[in-house]
């Protein structure tokens, strides 16, 4: 008896511990937690950053705001609205959205925002247009305006802010988000100008590099050439190859009805390396002249390569009758017939298709001149809302995050402007080159002819640029030109 009840005890003590030492049952998640980000739960040594933290160096993109108690986003960080989507307050609602992407852009425009109408019941319903311009002009003045419209030339923008009919997005979304997921740089460029004074007019979706200078990498090496990191290097390589009886720059600005956009690029590079992004902004709004020292100076960078005639494929006189899309081509004959071409992302698509990337081909950033930091020149999409409702804005919040470019980000058809967007989301190594460099700007602007009034931007600073390439006008003479035709107001 004694034996039984000494058995009897133990067991139950052998029980006692085996339920002690047994996991807790894990509850169920219930529709009003948060979706979760793609960004890994903080651990206890690491807690969530907060609003009072300091703002992010620009070599270190900001974590994502995780929710401390489930490792998921708090979207009540980005806006009240955003957070109330993920419970499936909107379910049902459709929010209209316009912008330029086409063909795949669009599909793949469709799939990035797949995941978030899955979990929120919201339909975006997407209405690209190659004639853009034309058909949101229509029908923003004439009162139909999309929810949400895609900007690609933030000017066009501009217009309709400055008429009163983009939203003010400051008003719902939370400003202490915005500081902490972009660059200060994107806030300066998405403040726009109203009837009431300057508005948050949109938010930055999408980014291109501009300030690339692609090279034929295999032939680059065997020929010992090292990549430049500052302005003087670059010119003594651009000597070097000269000297090795070779020409540096492979340049072309005939582009249609568009002839002398490349030139532009090349002084807006140059405007960021040799003045203060304030005088650039002067000089986007028209306050900065044309013909001004800053300006000038600017210039006078670009034609050093561009007027010598050892330095570009063809000379001077080849560079205005020459396809921007043709200008590269020759850097992958054997051997190459010139070294050097400047020029964003989008041109490998006019590669030769058996070229491959890190291999036959790579790009350094364009070496800064005399200012401090890393200037970087992008294009780009930003986003404007039209109409005010609840799932309106909890799209646009939405679009603040990294995590809504992540599908495009993995099917190579996009670069993020956010901080909270990975490297590691990237598979094209090129892109991701170009997403580290756009992480390690100091300062970044947009196309400044994109941003300047149509009849400057995309008329007469293209056609003066033209003309004084070709000889046809002197630089005084193009300069008061394009000055003169800038719109009155």
């Amino acid at each position: 008896m004694k034996r039984s009840f000494t058995f009897f005890s133990l067991m139950i003590i052998m029980a006692m511990l085996l339920a002690a030492c047994a996991p807790a049952a894990t509850p169920a998640p219930t529709e009003a937690m948060p979706a979760p980000t793609q960004a890994p739960a903080p651990t206890e040594a690491m807690p969530a950053p907060t609003e009072a933290m300091p703002a992010p160096t620009e070599a270190m993109p900001a974590p994502t705001q995780p929710a401390a108690s489930t490792g998921a986003m708090d979207y009540s960080k980005v806006g009240k609205e955003l957070a109330d989507a993920f419970t499936g307050a909107y379910k049902g609602k459709t929010v209209t959205m316009a912008g330029p992407f086409t063909d795949q852009d669009a599909v793949k425009f469709n799939d990035s925002v797949k995941d978030f109408q899955d979990k929120t019941g919201i339909t975006i319903q997407y209405n690209g247009s190659k004639e853009f311009e034309a058909s949101i002009r229509i029908a923003i003045e004439g009162g139909n305006a999309p929810d949400v419209v895609d900007f690609p030339q933030p000017g066009l923008l501009a217009s309709f802010v400055a008429s009163g009919k983009a939203l003010d997005l400051s008003k719902f979304i939370n400003a202490g988000w915005l500081k902490q997921n972009y660059k200060q740089s994107w806030l300066d460029m998405g403040q726009m100008t109203g009837p009431n004074g300057p508005i948050t007019a949109g938010i930055w979706a999408r980014a291109n590099g501009k300030d690339l200078v692609w090279y034929p990498k295999a032939e680059f090496d065997k020929a010992g050439y090292k990549v430049p990191t500052t302005w003087d290097e670059l010119m003594a390589l651009t000597d070097q190859i000269a000297k090795d009886g070779d020409t540096p720059w492979c340049i072309g600005i005939e582009s249609g009805a568009a002839t002398g956009w490349p030139m532009t690029d090349w002084i807006e590079m140059a405007m960021l390396r040799t003045t203060t992004p304030e005088n650039y902004d002067k000089w986007v709004q028209g306050t900065l002249k044309f013909d001004s020292p800053e300006v000038r100076k600017a210039i006078d960078y670009v034609t050093k390569i561009w007027f010598n005639e050892k330095y570009v494929y063809g000379g001077r006189k080849a560079i205005a009758t020459t396809a921007f899309g043709d200008a590269p081509k020759p850097m992958f004959d054997n051997p190459p017939k010139c070294w050097l071409h400047k020029q964003g992302n989008f041109i490998t698509s006019f590669f030769p298709t058996d070229k491959v990337a890190g291999v036959d081909y790579d790009f350094f950033y364009m070496p800064n001149i005399d200012q401090p930091g890393k200037p970087f020149e992008v294009a780009g999409d930003i986003y404007a809302a039209f109409n005010d409702r609840p799932e309106v804005r909890a799209v646009i919040e939405y679009f603040t995050l990294g995590e809504s470019l992540k599908t495009w980000i993995e099917a190579n058809g996009a670069i993020s402007p956010h901080n909270d967007a990975s490297l590691d989301w990237y598979k094209d190594p090129t892109l991701k080159k170009i997403a580290q460099i756009l992480q390690d700007a100091t300062v970044v602007r947009f196309d400044a002819s994109d941003m300047m009034p149509g009849a400057v931007g995309a008329g007469s600073f293209w056609k003066e640029m033209t003309a004084f390439v070709s000889g046809s006008v002197n630089e005084d003479t193009a300069l008061k030109e394009i000055d003169a035709s800038w719109p009155k107001k």
